[in-house]
């Protein structure tokens, strides 16, 4: 039987879990390390979306939300018919550590291995970015503005 398409990425984060989770559900805060525009509603339901490179939104719905500790939200892309909004499930959890947080994401329900390469990448991509701003750092501008 073939391994699920999975897409798991671990990193830990020189910042405790409370300022970790603010810069994964507050949209000015979401703006320092990803995207150039960003609604998001984090309560189960609520809206998530975000224009990832300005060049393409990432849509969903928050499923749970525990302050501090865990998100869940659907994942997908406007205009997409490969991965279109809501139709993967993103989960974070956010693991208090002495020394900053070590946040573990799980991203499943990619339709294929090329997706699930590529949503890596950009896991891997913007979770180093997100690290870079919970040091209280700049990560710059975004190398990959307008990608799609």
């Amino acid at each position: 039987m073939p391994e699920p398409i999975v897409v798991r990425q671990e990193r830990h984060i020189p910042a405790p879990p409370a300022a970790v989770f603010a810069l994964l559900t507050d949209p000015e805060k979401i703006l320092r390390w990803m995207g150039t525009e960003a609604q998001v509603e984090p309560k189960p339901e609520g809206l998530y979306l975000v224009n990832v490179t300005g060049a393409r939104f990432a849509r969903g719905s928050f499923r749970e939300v525990v302050p501090v500790h865990r998100l869940a939200y659907s994942f997908g892309w406007d205009g997409s018919e490969v991965v279109p909004p809501g139709s993967s499930l993103v989960e974070i959890d956010l693991i208090e550590q002495p020394d900053g947080t070590l946040l573990c994401l799980t991203h499943t329900g990619l339709p294929n291995a090329e997706q699930c390469a590529g949503h890596a990448e950009g896991w891997a991509h913007y979770i180093g970015r997100l690290a870079e701003a919970a040091a209280g750092r700049n990560p710059g501008p975004d190398p990959w503005a307008g990608r799609t």
